[in-house]
C-alpha cells in the first residue's frame, strides 16, 4: 500500500513538473542565447563585481554572482549608487537586532553590501546564484533581484557544512523532490517574465543517478544545468572526473538536443577546453579556479594570455573602482597566488612567478587598498580618480567608507600563509607526469565557503522617504 502511494505521488509530481517545463518557451529561447560559451563560475568571496567585470573584459560570455543565501538576499534594500553608477543590494537596517545596531553605530552606520551590479556592463550577462533549501525562501529572495539580473541559478553542489547543514547546496542532491519544488517555485516567478532558470550540480554516485537527477530538474523547469565533474566526496586537489562527466553527457546530449548543458571542473587549458566542448557538444564551460589562476584565460584560443602580475594589477584597479573592502580584495589576490585547491597534477604546469617580488606574506601584511596597490605597483590615486570599467569619476573618499559587517564569516591570513609555507617545503618534490596531466581535470565555485562580506560605498536610497543606511549582518 505504501509503495503504491509513493509511486502514485511520484507520477503526479512528474506530471506537474512536465507542465511547468513546457509552459514557458520564451525562457528556453533566452537560455539558448545566455548559457553559451565560457563563463565565470560562482565563487564565494571571489565572484563579486571586480572579478566579474574583469572576466567580461577578457572575453567571458556571461558570469555568475557568488552564492547568495536566500535569507540574506531577502532582507536587502535595492539602492541606486549614484557615485559608483551601480545597483547595490544592502542589508535592510530595519531588520537588524538592537545589539547589532549598537555595535555598528561606532562605525558611522555604513552600509553592508550583499550584491553590487554594474548595469551598463553586466546587463543581460549576469546570473544570480542562490543558496536555498526551501521553495518559499527561494521565491522571496528571487523577487528582490529578478529585475536586475538575466537569470537565477540554484546552487545544488556546494558540499561545505555551512551550506549542507542549512539544507542547501549538495544536500539537495539527496532530495530531488525538494530540489524540484524549489525550481518550480522559482519558475512561477521567472516564467511569466521570460527569464531563464538554472541549477549547478555535482556528479552523483553513478551515471544513471546523475542522469535521473538532471532529468528531474529539467521537468521541474530548469532551462540549463551545469555539472561539476566531481562528486561531493571528491577533494579539489584531486583531478576532476571528466570520464564520468562524459558518460553522463553521452546520455543526456542526444536525448535533449536543444537543452543547455554546461560543465565545470579543471578546465585550465584553453585547448583542452575547446576540445572537450567539441567532443561532448556541451553549450558552455564554467571557470572557477582557472579564472583565479589567470583571468585572461577567457581570451580566445590563439591569443597570448596576460602575465599573472598584469592580471592582478588589473584586478586591483577594478577593486578600487568598485570600492571593494581591502580584506575581500586581499583574499582574492591571495587565491590568485595560491595552489591551495589546485589539483596536484596541474600544479607543475601552473607556475606562480612574480618578478616584482610580491608574495602571499607581503600581501597579507597589507591592511588597506592603498597599501595593496603600492605592493602591486598600481597608482592608487589614479585608480580612485578614474573608472577602468568606463571612465566614471569616483569620490576619493570611497576607501574611507568601506567596512566589514560584524558577525560575518571571516578568514585569517594564516589561511594562506600556511599554504604558502607548505608549498615552499614541497617545492621541487612533485613527480606528476605529462600522462597524469592528460587525465587531470577543477572548479572552485562550490569550494569557496565561509563568505566575507564586501563593504559598500555610502549610497542614497532612492525612495520618497530616505532610510538610514547602515552596515549590517
Amino acid at each position: 500500500m505504501t509503495e503504491h502511494k509513493s509511486e502514485k505521488e511520484a507520477m503526479t509530481t512528474d506530471a506537474a513538473d512536465s507542465t511547468v517545463a513546457a509552459s514557458y518557451p520564451a525562457c528556453r529561447e533566452k537560455a539558448r542565447l545566455l548559457y553559451r560559451g565560457v563563463a565565470l563560475a560562482p565563487m564565494v568571496r571571489a565572484s563579486t563585481t571586480p572579478l566579474r567585470l574583469m572576466a567580461l573584459k577578457y572575453g567571458a560570455d556571461f558570469t555568475y554572482t557568488e552564492e547568495l543565501v536566500d535569507r540574506s538576499l531577502s532582507q536587502t534594500i535595492r539602492v541606486e549608487n549614484k557615485e559608483l553608477q551601480t545597483i547595490d543590494y544592502i542589508k535592510d537596517p530595519a531588520l537588524l537586532p538592537k545589539k547589532t545596531k549598537k555595535k555598528l553605530k561606532a562605525d558611522n552606520n555604513r552600509p553592508c553590501l550583499i550584491l553590487r551590479i554594474d548595469p551598463k556592463v553586466e546587463k543581460d550577462k549576469l546570473i544570480c546564484q542562490m543558496g536555498t533549501g526551501e521553495p518559499e525562501l527561494a521565491l522571496e529572495a528571487a523577487k528582490k533581484v529578478v529585475g536586475d539580473v538575466a537569470a537565477i541559478d540554484v546552487n545544488m553542489g556546494c558540499p561545505k557544512k555551512f551550506s549542507v547543514s542549512g539544507g542547501m547546496g549538495s544536500a539537495l542532491l539527496k532530495d530531488p523532490d525538494r530540489a524540484a519544488r524549489i525550481l518550480a517555485s522559482l519558475k512561477s516567478l521567472l516564467g511569466p517574465l521570460g527569464k531563464p532558470l538554472s541549477c549547478k550540480i555535482r556528479l552523483l554516485a553513478t551515471t544513471q543517478e546523475t542522469v535521473d537527477f538532471v532529468e528531474r530538474m529539467i521537468r521541474a523547469g530548469a532551462d540549463a544545468v551545469a555539472i561539476h565533474a566531481r562528486r561531493v566526496s571528491d577533494d579539489s586537489t584531486k583531478a576532476a572526473n571528466w570520464k564520468s562527466l562524459e558518460e553522463v553527457l553521452e546520455i543526456l546530449r542526444p536525448k535533449y538536443p536543444d537543452f543547455n548543458f554546461l560543465v565545470n571542473g579543471d578546465f585550465y587549458d584553453r585547448k583542452e577546453r575547446a576540445e572537450f566542448m567539441e567532443r561532448t557538444k556541451v553549450d558552455g564551460v564554467l571557470l572557477g579556479r582557472p579564472a583565479l589562476y589567470n583571468t585572461s584565460t577567457f581570451l580566445p584560443l590563439g591569443t597570448a594570455e596576460a602575465d599573472k602580475t598584469t592580471v592582478i594589477q588589473e584586478y586591483m584597479k577594478y577593486s578600487v573602482r568598485f570600492d571593494s573592502h581591502h580584506k575581500n580584495t586581499k583574499y582574492v589576490v591571495n587565491e590568485m597566488m595560491s595552489h591551495r585547491r589546485t589539483p596536484n597534477v596541474r600544479v607543475p604546469y601552473l607556475p606562480m612567478k612574480f618578478p616584482q617580488g610580491q608574495t602571499v606574506g607581503k600581501t597579507c601584511n597589507c591592511h588597506d587598498l592603498a597599501s595593496l596597490c603600492k605592493l602591486w605597483n598600481v597608482d592608487y590615486s589614479k585608480a580612485l580618480a578614474t573608472s577602468t570599467a568606463g571612465g566614471t569619476n569616483v569620490d576619493s573618499e570611497c576607501s574611507k567608507t568601506t567596512t566589514l559587517a560584524a558577525g560575518e564569516h571571516r578568514y585569517e591570513d594564516s589561511y594562506f600563509l600556511k599554504s604558502e609555507q607548505a608549498d615552499t617545503e614541497k617545492k621541487g618534490d612533485d613527480t606528476s607526469s605529462e600522462t597524469h596531466l592528460q587525465n587531470a581535470n577543477h572548479n572552485g565555485g562550490d569550494q569557496n565557503r565561509d563568505p566575507v562580506d564586501r563593504a559598500s560605498k555610502r549610497t542614497k536610497i532612492v525612495s520618497e522617504k530616505e532610510k538610514p543606511i547602515i552596515n549590517t549582518t
